[in-house]
């Protein structure tokens, strides 16, 4: 009984109502379908891809930390010198920058989208034709095939065996078989059969455009990088306001300085405390990686899934349109109990011919025979992956009627039919194979499978994807479980997966004999590595059974056999040439179909995650050590050390330049979970050391140094202690070195010594080291805090070693 979809509210949505009348045979004419157009009856829901640049815009300039940024810059540059506002203009330059990568990555999107997007079939005019899902119109007769999804509302016209599954509208499994004048529903794909509906609800009236409102297709979901950030940010802003507002109340009423110089040094305060750069840095991130797979023709529909497969530690693979190529040839042909070969050709061409929408296991068997014998179809069962088989009955050329089945040998044959042993050794070869069956009583007799009487085995030898192997040794060696998941005999499948090299392959299992319960079922899929006769709904059971003992499962396939298991997974991986059901459901599709391009996508999400955690650590630092010594400054009484060109100087040096870098290198590391405390575990102790090291130095300061000038060459030594210690935590975040690596700190390290040494530098940034014990005690401060730093980050590396 077909289960119609219950809607947002808890109701079941109005039935279909048909406004239009049942489209003729030949389709629309080319004159109605304008008259449509001209009256707006089209399917005219906008395809969104990515944001527009309004959005991007708003997204980039309109945050919390701008604001509190630019109404400081602003006080800023009434108060004090342009120097002291130069924080202003660098966060106006990376707004410019995130805008401009975002732009680029949108740009990205949107034409890899429209490369990747369904074509639906229609026919107009009596002929058949691939549109555009926004050309589609009410009343179109849409066709519809294996794989293939509604895109809009409609009511069957024609049913050939038409079975679809609705289970994404309605969770109901089990496909609902449709009959002309049955209701079809937009976002539910075929299974089996073939057929053709009339479109009745086009545009917004559509049932899954109702579900489609409340999201975007590219959307920030699930992401425990962004979500992680967002909880950073959060406690940052908790703690950024009562330090904020006691340093004021310190600098502008308890020391009673001069007034613009009591604000530009509150302002000095305050700015740093914002980790303002690392949205920047992470949307920078994400758009670039997407950039970078799109040259590799790969299409993220959702960007956490570059996240995701960083963090996948078992990847299910579907053995056909993966492993192997999409084609196959037919290498032999072995008839059985005595049938004439001849017969058994003209057999398999006619069953070829009897599929209008025939997979690559028939559609071999139709290159290898292509005559069809001029036998009429009385009757046809479309293959299901279910059943394993498919049928049909003809009236031969000689005026006899036959049955046949074509499908699993284990399937169709008793247990001890001999049969059976050569099948074995065929698929102990790699060979896939096919019996041909004769149905005595037709196949509308209710036991037509156990009846079959075999007349032949058909041989089919698969392709294999050169970058297979490869591609698994990759997830070997990044300690990724690979695991193979097909309909096909297991035998089969493990000798395919043995000629690539792949561990485990040499002890296939029959998924037939999974244990049912979950528990157990998990054991015995993270024992073994490949699985044969695999439904789709168990390919959906073993997904589940995965991640219930806390694994990060990807699912990749083409097939409309994978569908659920691709929904299900923490990330599902399409083929761009797979169907149209399992692009839509994938929040990852390889257009170019080459499996070799997810070692990739990895690699793109290593990278992403492990740079971010890296600068992250740079950037909160920062921030606890510039709370700390607001909260120092309150408690001691004292002038504030710093005005906002010297920490701007600071910031540049050690964090936003050498962060970008970092941030856009190559990481391999694989991506570990809990991102706010890996980070917090590295950047508290930092921050907490180079704020007490700048302060120890800020108070001797304060006894060595007096008269007119003596604030300014306070100033100077604190922030030559801080530079050193935030250099020393730069060049621990850096490691592994390498040559750029070391290249970069010696960089920053030699443009702080440029500032030190040119007059009119010394002069724009009030930088000037007097005298030479108290430079050379700051030196020495950091040299102590160093250490400390490199015996800190032990501890906490040995405490929480993943």
């Amino acid at each position: 009984m077909t289960q119609r979809a219950l809607d947002s509210s808890g109701e079941q949505p109005d039935p279909v109502q048909t406004s239009q009348a049942p489209a003729p045979p030949g389709g629309l004419t080319t004159a109605e379908v304008a008259e449509r157009v001209a009256r707006g009856e089209v399917n005219d829901v906008p395809v969104r891809s990515s944001r527009s640049v309004t959005e991007i815009v708003r997204a980039n300039v309109l945050t919390r930390f701008n604001l509190i940024i630019g109404v400081l810059w602003v006080i800023m540059l009434f108060v004090a010198p342009i120097q002291d506002s130069l924080f202003g203009f660098v966060i106006i330059a990376n707004t410019g920058i995130g805008i401009v990568q975002e732009w680029r990555a949108k740009k990205t999107l949107d034409s890899l989208a429209v490369i990747g997007e369904a074509k639906p079939t229609v026919r107009r005019d009596g002929t058949s034709a691939e549109v555009s899902v926004s050309e589609i119109v009410l009343g179109d007769l849409v066709e519809l095939g294996p794989g293939d999804k509604a895109v809009v509302d409609g009511t069957v016209a024609e049913a050939d065996s038409l079975e679809i599954d609705e289970s994404l509208l309605t969770g109901e499994a089990d496909p609902v078989v449709k009959r002309p004048g049955d209701p079809v529903m937009s976002g539910s794909f075929v299974v089996a059969g073939g057929g053709a509906f009339t479109a009745t609800k086009v545009g917004r009236e559509a049932y899954a455009a109702q579900l489609a409102e409340e999201a975007s297709r590219f959307t920030l979901v699930q992401s425990e990088l962004r979500s992680g950030i967002s909880t950073i940010l959060k406690y940052v802003t908790w703690m950024m306001v009562p330090t904020a507002i006691g340093l004021v109340i310190s600098q502008l009423v308890v020391k009673e300085n001069d007034f613009k110089e009591s604000v530009a040094r509150t302002v000095g305060g305050i700015v740093p405390m914002i980790p303002e750069g690392l949205v920047l840095l992470t949307s920078v991130a994400f758009a670039i990686g997407v950039i970078r797979l799109g040259r590799k023709q790969c299409l993220v529909q959702e960007l956490p899934a570059i996240e995701g497969l960083a963090r996948v530690d078992v990847v299910c693979l579907d053995k056909t349109g993966t492993l192997t190529e999409g084609g196959m040839d037919v290498t032999e042909v072995r008839p059985l109990n005595g049938s004439d070969e001849a017969y058994v050709h003209r057999v398999l061409g006619a069953l070829g011919a009897s599929d209008p929408r025939p997979n690559a296991s028939l559609q071999a068997i139709i290159d290898a025979y292509p005559d069809g014998g001029g036998w009429d179809v009385r009757q046809a069962m479309p293959f299901s992956s279910a059943r394993k088989y498919s049928g049909a009955a003809f009236t031969e050329s000689g005026g006899g009627a036959s049955a046949w089945l074509l499908g699993a040998p284990d399937v169709l044959l008793a247990a001890d039919d001999p049969a059976l042993a050569e099948t074995g050794h065929l698929n102990e070869q790699g060979l896939r194979v096919l019996l041909l069956a004769r149905v005595p009583g037709g196949l509308d007799a209710p036991d037509a499978a156990s009846e079959a009487e075999p007349a032949a085995l058909v041989v089919l030898e698969q392709r294999l994807r050169p970058d297979a192997g490869e591609t698994l040794a990759y997830f070997d060696d990044q300690n990724v479980d690979a695991k193979v998941i097909s309909g096909d005999n297991a035998v089969s499948v493990g000798a395919v997966a043995q000629k690539l090299g792949m561990p485990g392959a040499e002890h296939p299992l029959d998924a037939r004999r999974l244990p049912e319960d979950a528990d157990a079922m998990a054991s015995e899929i993270e024992r073994n590595a490949v699985f044969g006769r695999v439904t789709p709904q168990q390919k959906r059971e073993m997904v589940g059974a995965l991640q219930s003992r806390g694994h990060t499962v990807a699912m990749t396939g083409d097939g409309v056999n994978d569908v659920l298991a691709l929904k299900d997974a923490d990330i599902g991986v399409s083929m761009g040439s797979g169907s149209e059901a399992t692009r839509a459901v994938a929040q990852i599709v390889l257009l170019d179909n080459s499996f070799a391009t997810l070692p990739s996508v990895v690699a793109e999400g290593r990278r992403v995650i492990g740079n971010i955690t890296r600068v992250a650590t740079l950037f909160l630092t920062k921030t606890v050590y510039s709370v700390l010594l607001a909260v120092l400054v309150v408690c001691f009484q004292v002038e504030y050390p710093f005005l906002p060109r010297h920490l701007t100087l600071l910031s540049t040096l050690t964090i936003g330049v050498p962060a970008f870098f970092l941030a856009l290198a190559p990481n391999k590391e694989r991506a570990q979970p809990h991102f706010v405390r890996r980070v917090m575990r590295y950047a508290i102790p930092s921050g907490v050391i180079a704020a007490a090291a700048t302060f120890a130095t800020y108070l001797i300061a304060r006894h060595a140094y007096s008269g007119p000038g003596a604030l300014d060459a306070e100033t100077s030594a604190a922030t030559l202690t801080l530079f050193l210690v935030s250099m020393w935590v730069l060049a621990i975040i850096a490691r592994p070195y390498t040559w750029w690596r070391v290249g970069l700190v010696a960089a920053m390290g030699l443009c702080f010594l440029v500032v030190l040494a040119v007059p009119w530098l010394q002069d724009f940034f009030a930088l000037k080291l007097v005298g030479v014990t108290m430079p050379w005690t700051a030196v020495g401060i950091s040299v102590v805090a160093a250490a400390v730093l490199e015996v800190a980050w032990r501890l906490v590396g040995r405490r929480f070693r993943p």
